[in-house]
Parts: C-alpha cells; sequence; structure tokens
C-alpha cells in the first residue's frame, strides 16, 4: 500500500495569485492602449445556478479591470434572438470575449448558439475549432475550456509533474471531462477515463497518480487508500 498522505490544494490561494497577475496585466493595457478587456455574459433565464456563476464572474471581472458586459435574456427567447444577440456582440468593438451560460432551454440548440460565436472572442474555448485543435498533436487552440485548464494550472503550480503519470479522470462531458482529458495528454500523462460504462471503475482509480472527477456529484469516487492528488476532495 502507498505511503502517500493526501495533499490537500489550497485552490483559493492559487486563484488569488492568478488574479492579481492578471490585474497587473489589465493595468499595462489600459496604461499602454488606453482600453481594458472587456468580457459579454449572456445569461437567458434565471436558473439559481447559473446566475450564482455569472455571478461570480462579474465579481473576478472587477477584481481585476475587466469590463463586463451584461446581457440578461428571458427564459422564453428564441433562439434567433439569442443567435442575434451573439452577432452583436461579435462585431461590438468593446468586447473582447463572450460567454454563453450553459445550459440553456430546451428550446435552443446550445451547439448552434456556441458555434455562432467568433473564434477570436470564444473565451470558453467551445467553438468546433477550439476543441478540435485541442484534440489534434501539435495544434494549439486560441482558447481553452476554463474549468479544465484551471484543473492544469492548479497541478502544475502545486509543483506537481504531470508528465508520465497515471491519469484518471471521471466524466466525459463537454464542458469538462472531454476537454481535461485532451488537457492531461497534451501534457504527456497516460489518461484513461471512467464513465458510467467503465466495468470494475474502482481498480482503475486506485492505480492513478492524478485523479480529476469531472462528474459533479460529490462522492461519487471512494477508495480505500488516498489518493495524493485528487483536486477535488473526493477520495477517502
Amino acid at each position: 500500500m502507498s505511503d502517500h498522505k493526501a495533499t490537500v490544494i489550497d485552490g483559493k490561494a492559487i486563484a488569488q495569485t492568478i488574479r492579481s497577475e492578471i490585474a497587473t496585466e489589465v493595468r499595462r493595457l489600459s496604461e499602454t492602449y488606453g482600453k481594458v478587456p472587456g468580457l459579454a455574459v449572456v445569461i437567458v433565464g434565471n436558473r439559481k445556478d447559473s446566475e450564482s456563476y455569472v455571478n461570480m464572474k462579474r465579481k473576478a471581472c472587477a477584481e481585476v479591470g475587466i469590463k463586463s458586459v451584461d446581457t440578461n435574456l428571458p427564459e422564453d427567447v428564441s433562439e434567433t434572438e439569442l443567435i442575434c444577440r451573439v452577432h452583436y456582440l461579435n462585431v461590438n468593438p468593446d468586447v473582447h470575449g463572450i460567454l454563453v451560460q450553459l445550459p440553456l432551454p430546451k428550446h435552443i440548440n446550445e451547439e448552434k448558439v456556441l458555434t455562432e460565436i467568433a473564434l477570436e472572442k470564444d473565451v470558453d474555448g467551445f467553438h468546433p475549432m477550439n476543441i478540435g485543435k485541442l484534440a489534434m498533436k501539435g495544434r494549439e487552440p486560441l482558447f481553452v475550456p476554463c474549468t479544465p485548464k484551471g484543473c492544469v494550472e492548479l497541478l502544475k503550480r502545486s509543483g506537481i509533474t504531470i508528465k508520465g503519470k497515471k491519469a484518471v479522470v471521471v466524466g466525459r462531458s463537454n464542458i469538462v471531462g472531454l476537454p481535461v482529458t485532451l488537457l492531461l495528454l497534451k501534457e504527456d500523462a497516460t489518461v484513461t477515463v471512467v464513465h458510467s460504462g467503465t466495468k470494475e471503475p474502482e481498480s482503475i482509480i486506485r492505480e492513478a497518480d492524478i485523479i480529476i472527477a469531472a462528474v459533479g456529484q460529490a462522492m461519487m469516487v471512494t477508495i480505500a487508500s488516498p489518493c495524493p492528488y485528487c483536486l477535488h476532495n473526493e477520495c477517502n
């Protein structure tokens, strides 16, 4: 049995360091060009979880000096009107990044809406071109999905070597599981994805050096011995 002790990564401290670095860069841009980055966040409806996420994004923008451009649309907004709003933001010179908060109402095709975001403003990294480049060896996307990138950044800033390690990703969603798998591959990890169709997932997880739980459910992963590098503290 491994004698590793579980390592708790202080995500809040690392996040604060990153925000301080971004604030410095935003000030430099303002002083050099007289303009700050603008981030448009589009939210449809009044889901409590979406509103919470968007409020955190707006707060983070204010903290680092990024201009937040808010677009709040009703639950029954048509797909056509939503796409028109996206097109407007695409050509707005004060907007440099566009986030469409997911999930969208069932009557709206998420894939179609995300594809309409200008590639150079797709800061969520969900445009097929960005995801495609992320999946290809030797190609670099303009943007990478933020949560997967954050997971890898936490590992790197904690001094954890990814290259050559056995990594297990629990979950295969387009938002977290798939892109974090691709990022770990780019870092030369050996990656296994555990999902709802995996047989005996516990035996696979026990072999991992790095576990990333991307299922959005606490205590989904339970193993006998502590995982040294579990990002979400679900291992016990």
